[in-house]
């Protein structure tokens, strides 16, 4: 889904930061959290930048990515007081559901054709209007939904209920797929995530340095 990947520790640990990113965000919003915004709008940037130049870029660039790397420095780290795991139940429920979509190529020309709308609906804007949230809710809905296991988002019902709410839940959990399909395509892989906990533990805490020093 985007070009200029490659095999690295570095891009498949940006990738990662972005599923966690994701499903930090889908968390924040169920629960009335206020959404750390810079992150909110890298991961749905995310979605609609399949041509990106480097990893960096399709988060548009790693200050945006500050949220989701001390989210994966937690959920990897050895102090078990600093995991979620309602947090890691959903990435790995999303890098499941990225294994179903990659097998099923008539749902893969769907979600192409829905992104390259949401693309067309988005335009040069710099933050995502409520037309191009709604199309991606919708093909979220129509895609990722159909499949098994679903993602059962807990939250407050009354948060829940709001429209707005389910755009946006559906919109960033369309997010994690993309996270979870671009770090298949820099070659992660379970027993890489794994067996490379700690090169990728490392990894993430240089590039939450990095990231924390990138202008945003």
């Amino acid at each position: 889904m985007t070009s200029g990947t490659n095999h690295t520790l570095r891009a498949r640990t940006i990738a990662l930061a972005g599923l966690f990113q994701a499903v930090q965000l889908v968390q924040d919003t169920a629960r009335g959290r206020i959404r750390d915004r810079a992150a909110t709008r890298a991961s749905i940037h995310s979605i609609l930048a399949t041509d990106a130049a480097s990893v960096d870029m399709v988060y548009g660039g790693l200050s945006g990515l500050c949220a989701g790397l001390e989210v994966l420095t937690r959920q990897l780290g050895y102090a078990r007081a600093g995991r979620d795991l309602e947090v890691t139940g959903h990435v790995i429920t999303l890098l499941h559901l990225e294994r179903q979509l990659a097998r099923n190529r008539i749902m893969m020309e769907q979600m192409a054709s829905g992104i390259r709308e949401a693309q067309r609906l988005a335009g040069t804007d710099s933050e995502p209007g409520p037309g191009v949230l709604a199309a991606l809710a919708a093909l979220y809905q129509q895609t990722i939904s159909t499949l098994t296991p679903r993602v059962m988002v807990h939250g407050e019902p009354s948060i829940l209920s709001g429209d707005e709410t389910r755009q946006m839940v559906r919109t960033l959990l369309l997010a994690g797929i993309r996270a979870a399909v671009l770090w298949r395509q820099c070659g992660g892989s379970r027993w890489r995530l794994m067996f490379g906990r700690r090169g990728t533990l490392q990894c993430a805490h240089t590039l939450l340095q990095e990231a924390r020093q990138s202008p945003g």
